[in-house]
């Protein structure tokens, strides 16, 4: 979780720079999003199977499924968008899909490990 938190912020506050400096969505930017996008898949499979391996989510079960199922849809949205907008707004809505992606992440996190009252 931490990996998937550090490498989305950065990547994120990297892509609002390219934004800033006028970049258009080009490889390089859409790339990042894919490794963001692979990172969560990743998560998903993990999240799925860690009950399994004596690791229960504590929190609400609903609610950690729908911020993961959310944080993956919003990258290939997020995508999408940019190919569609080919300018340097584009490459915002990258950046800024990629910080919501880390906050998102660190909530999830919040969820699994702390407990219903």
């Amino acid at each position: 979780m931490w990996v998937e938190v550090a490498v989305s912020a950065v990547l994120g506050l990297l892509v609002l720079v390219f934004g800033i400096f006028g970049a258009k969505p080009n490889d390089y930017i859409l790339g990042s999003a894919l490794l963001v996008e692979l990172l969560l898949l990743a998560q998903l499979v993990i999240a799925i199977l860690a009950p399994g391996f004596n690791n229960p989510i504590l929190g609400a079960p609903l609610e950690f499924y729908t911020y993961l199922v959310s944080a993956i849809v919003v990258v290939p949205v997020a995508g999408f968008w940019a190919l569609v907008e080919r300018s340097k707004w584009g490459t915002f809505v990258i950046g800024v899909a990629l910080l919501a992606i880390a906050v998102m992440c660190y909530r999830m996190f919040q969820i699994w490990n702390t407990p219903l009252l």
